[in-house]
């Protein structure tokens, strides 16, 4: 039985994702203050609302931090992989979270609509343009890794639903300046933005869920990858193959290679590891090599048998 680790990390330095959420973080916090104080001062239900929404992602945003930091920690024996599957539940959790703020935002405009409330245009406006500067601009703060890392991703999606939402109350806000009859507007474009940012979320959602269950992760192809397995040279059979998400940036493989003991040379294992990282960003690969002529075959040679 011989097994090979390949371990390579190819995502953005933990030390910029470490600053992200932090600044991510304190400039968000230090924004529902301002918007919660000016929204009991203008008696504005909108800018409580929206302080409360953004309240939430503030949270989401610290558990995020909290995951990636204990990402970071180094393996012990009784958690061989470290904490690195912390980053998959931030992932899952900030998903449910947004899932659960966009209903809270529908529902409320929802009741918006049929009992109309006058809104305070011009504070309303002037708080609301200052949440389109601060979560576009948190939001560029994760841009860069939001494709490598899903947990980035989550936070990236947050903030830009939140510079989403306040540009959408900006534009309620000047036009029902110019037509004070028209308190429709405000609940109508909730309603509408909740559609667009449920139709972002829902696949950081399936992800993150597929990834708890230890699914393939998303940009890797299975049977590519069997199928490289199995034309390798002297190899006969492939079984017992399992792809899954040690965290969101990191993948691991185990697999049984069937082949004779005289064409597995020393540098076969490091070679196909090597080949597994460079061409499907598979990062721990672990291969067992069985030998044709063994007495009884593998017990998990069934590709249902796990």
């Amino acid at each position: 039985m011989t097994h090979d680790h390949d371990h390579h990390h190819h995502h953005s330095s933990p030390a910029a994702i470490g600053h992200a959420f932090a600044w991510g973080t304190l400039l968000n916090l230090t924004f529902v203050v301002v918007e919660a104080t000016y929204g009991v001062l203008a008696h504005s239900m909108a800018l409580l609302a929206d302080a409360g929404h953004n309240l939430g992602d503030v949270l989401g945003l610290a558990l995020a931090w909290g995951a990636a930091t204990l990402a970071r920690r180094k393996p012990t024996s009784r958690r061989t992989y470290g904490l690195r599957r912390t980053t998959i539940l931030a992932s899952l959790s900030n998903a449910l979270l947004l899932l659960f703020v966009i209903g809270g935002v529908a529902w409320e405009s929802l009741r918006r609509l049929s009992s109309p409330e006058p809104v305070a245009g011009l504070t309303v406006l002037v708080i609301a343009l200052m949440g389109v500067a601060v979560n576009g601009g948190s939001a560029l703060l994760f841009f860069a890794g939001r494709k490598s890392d899903m947990n980035v991703r989550g936070a990236f999606f947050h903030l830009a639903a939140d510079a989403a939402m306040s540009l959408g109350v900006v534009v309620a806000g000047a036009l029902m300046l110019l037509k004070k009859d028209w308190t429709w507007l405000d609940p109508t474009l909730g309603l509408l933005l909740s559609l667009v940012i449920l139709a972002s979320v829902w696949s950081l959602l399936r992800d993150s869920m597929n990834l708890a269950l230890d699914a393939v992760p998303e940009g890797i192809d299975p049977d590519a990858v069997r199928s490289y397995l199995a034309g390798l040279p002297g190899v006969c059979e492939v079984h017992d193959l399992h792809i899954w998400a040690m965290s969101t940036t990191e993948t691991a493989l185990t697999a049984h290679l069937i082949m004779p003991g005289d064409s597995c040379h020393p540098k076969f294992l490091h070679d196909v590891g090597e080949e597994l990282h460079e061409h499907f960003h598979i990062e721990h690969a672990t291969l067992q090599v069985e030998s044709p002529g063994a007495p009884s075959p593998c017990r998990l040679a069934p590709d249902e048998r796990v």
